[in-house]
């Protein structure tokens, strides 16, 4: 099973991050990002998209971080990660759309501009920032984890763009229980950090 992944990117680490927690071996294939190797064959032949990471598994093509740890988490891992039953799927897929849409948008952009220049509205990055941060904290003032009593999926998707948040200039220090989340993930057997985590 090969991941097709760029070590700085968030979404690639997720999958990275959920396969060494779960004991899932995955070939890591680096991509030459900065050269384009993404968007030109055989890659974008992988995915039209022309996005990483891309994970192939056999005959199983997937592209999108969320997509990817869904099929790992329902394939190799179990319940633990990826409950069966209505509610824990609804929970943990509730906070899939939120790392899809709040995180992305506000930390993760924030992060785009000041480490990679990526012409994006930096005030507004720190606004949605603004705001889902203090949810996220809120939340995990109540519960250990984001969507169970214990790790799923969900806390892979929503870690790595809230851990790297102050490369974008936005401080974690006003939200001790998502700083007490983050201790908590680094201490999961298995995990493994990024530069950055």
């Amino acid at each position: 099973m090969k991941l097709y992944d760029l070590e700085l990117s968030g979404n690639c680490y997720k999958v990275r991050l959920f396969a060494a927690l779960a004991g899932i071996p995955l070939e890591i294939v680096p991509v030459d990002f900065l050269n384009g190797e993404h968007k030109r064959p055989p890659l974008s032949d992988l995915n039209p998209w022309g996005e990483i990471p891309i994970l192939v598994d056999g005959a199983v093509v997937l592209r999108d971080s969320h997509a990817i740890l869904t099929y790992l988490a329902g394939a190799y891992g179990d319940e633990r990660w990826l409950p069966r039953d209505p509610a824990g799927l609804a929970a943990v897929v509730q906070w899939l759309s939120t790392a899809a849409n709040e995180v992305q948008n506000g930390p993760a952009s924030a992060r785009l501009v000041d480490k990679f220049g990526y012409a994006i509205d930096k005030a507004d990055t720190l606004r949605r920032s603004d705001r889902i941060l203090p949810l996220i904290d809120a939340h995990l003032a109540k519960t250990p984890w984001l969507a169970a009593d214990r790790p799923t999926i969900a806390d892979c998707a929503v870690f790595p763009y809230v851990a790297l948040a102050p490369e974008g200039g936005v401080a974690l220090e006003p939200y001790p229980h998502i700083r007490a989340w983050i201790g908590r993930i680094k201490a999961l057997p298995g995990f493994r950090p990024m530069p950055g985590v």
